[in-house]
């Protein structure tokens, strides 16, 4: 079985969750979404294999920013979006785990993520601002975030994301946009925690 391994401090305890299952019997293999949770599924001993080298996953477990009743979530907070959004696709199921916050009746109150190539970073943020939302550009230690693909990050604040839909067709139609943080038809299950008890939501998709 191969499993997509999510990123973020909700991803960190499913992945450590998942250790203790493999040191239990459980065989399975991984594939990160990040750098940062591959280092850490090294030191936890959970086997993996490069996504280069991967066409589709069996299951994918992840966090979210922001997750509707749809199951349409804002993500990359964590900064790493695309590969997340490409493991999702290439995934035959995807559970999002977050808890009761970030479950919300319309998306946007989190700023919405967008990987840009760096030499189009100025002329993306422009074409964003449009959108209707301040743009500010991702930064680390006085400078540029850096995703693992080596692009920068725009965050957007649009306070609510009316049609996200159409947001989404109009974020990737800017030349020079790697990816964006709208995920509107990978999730299939989410688990919600409230406090001592889990929801548990499914897609309804025809």
């Amino acid at each position: 079985m191969l499993v997509g391994l999510g990123t973020g401090s909700t991803a960190n305890y499913a992945v450590r969750c998942l250790a203790e299952r493999i040191a239990s019997g459980l065989r399975i293999t991984a594939v990160a979404t990040s750098r940062m949770t591959e280092v850490l599924a090294r030191e936890l001993a959970i086997p993996l294999t490069s996504m280069e080298g991967v066409s589709s996953i069996d299951l994918t477990i992840d966090g979210a920013d922001e997750i509707d009743h749809r199951l349409q979530a804002i993500k990359g907070g964590g900064g790493a979006l695309l590969r997340e959004k490409v493991i999702a696709a290439a995934s035959a199921r995807v559970i999002a785990v977050v808890d009761s916050s970030k479950f919300v009746t319309q998306l946007g109150r989190f700023p919405l993520p967008i990987e840009a190539f760096p030499f189009a970073t100025a002329f993306v943020g422009a074409r964003l601002a449009d959108l209707g939302g301040p743009v500010s550009l991702r930064m680390e230690d006085g400078r540029p975030f850096v995703t693992d693909q080596g692009n920068h990050i725009l965050d957007v604040a649009l306070g609510s994301i009316a049609d996200s839909q159409q947001t989404a067709l109009a974020i990737s139609g800017i030349p020079g946009v790697a990816g964006h943080g709208l995920f509107l038809s990978e999730i299939d299950t989410v688990v919600i925690a409230h406090g001592g008890t889990v929801e548990l939501r499914h897609a309804e998709r025809s």
